[in-house]
């Protein structure tokens, strides 16, 4: 298997994780750039190969975003009521299973409801698991490969999790589709599907809901979803579809928003510590009636 080559993609830091402050911003040869619009969603012509951006890696809690309305679209934690988000531990599950994080250039358009869902779109880039054994870092930019699909339903939004895998990862080359990831990481798939079905409830939240009974679709079904939302995106940045709160300031695309390289004033990067965290965010979360 080829050696990955050195990214061009950099990530600059502001502010110590685990606080409000904290943002990664994502920089192209040194010059900030947008994670959601300015890096492409197809990382080879033949649209085989694609890049995502890794927001939460595999094993930890925070629950880390590409941030939709900020300038440059920085990763940073989520919020909720004024408080950082992190995901609970839901036995045997800690923190998140797989390395999570998004397309670029793709987004679930919340005016438009999916003919097989029933439902509308998240109004988010397309979400992605990568599958690898390697743990990544927010703002990593891997190169994967598709290989299924699964539709969550989220609070009646149409939430798709599209497996992946790094096509440097040493099974890579044996994935190729939905049945090999049963066949080569046998549970996987179930325990994927468990895990996006129950991670609310120990927040208070009812149980997620699949479309298609949470079956994984193929990778023929997937890289459908993904075309759909990629031409979502062209409408939003084009401006041919409301953005809503949605910042599409760009450095790279023929588009209304655009603006010169450099030209956006990011703060410096630092180097800090994580700030601590409630030691009880390692609790696990024993929730009775997950199917056995």
């Amino acid at each position: 298997m080829a050696s990955p080559q050195p990214s061009p993609y950099t990530t600059r830091k502001v502010g110590a994780a685990n606080t409000l402050e904290h943002r990664v911003y994502i920089e192209k040869d040194g010059v900030p750039i947008s994670p959601f619009h300015d890096i492409p969603l197809y990382a080879n012509e033949q649209q085989t190969i694609l890049n995502m951006i890794v927001e939460v890696p595999r094993w930890t809690n925070a629950k880390m975003e590409t941030s939709k309305e900020e300038v440059l679209n920085p990763i940073k934690q989520d919020i909720k009521k004024g408080k950082l988000r992190f995901v609970r531990n839901c036995f045997p599950h800690k923190g998140y299973l797989w390395n999570y994080g998004m397309f670029p250039q793709t987004w679930e358009d919340p005016n438009v409801v999916h003919p097989e869902t029933k439902s509308k779109g998240d109004n988010d880039p397309l979400d992605v698991c990568e599958i690898g054994e390697l743990v990544a870092k927010p703002g990593d930019v891997k190169q994967v490969k598709v290989l299924g699909v699964m539709a969550l339903l989220d609070e009646g939004e149409t939430d798709w999790k599209v497996i992946v895998i790094d096509i440097h990862d040493p099974l890579a080359p044996k994935l190729n589709d939905v049945e090999d990831v049963e066949r080569h990481l046998p549970g996987l798939l179930r325990a994927t599907n468990e895990w996006f079905r129950i991670y609310k409830i120990p927040d208070g939240k009812p149980e997620n809901q699949f479309a298609f009974s949470g079956e994984c679709k193929n990778r023929k079904y997937a890289m459908d979803v993904v075309r759909e939302c990629a031409e979502a995106w062209e409408k939003l940045i084009k401006g041919k579809t409301p953005r809503g709160e949605i910042s599409l300031t760009n450095v790279s695309i023929n588009s209304p928003d655009r603006v010169e390289p450099g030209s956006v004033n990011i703060p410096r990067g630092q180097d800090l510590p994580p700030a601590p965290i409630d030691p009880s965010m390692d609790k696990w979360f024993f929730i009775s009636g997950a199917p056995q």
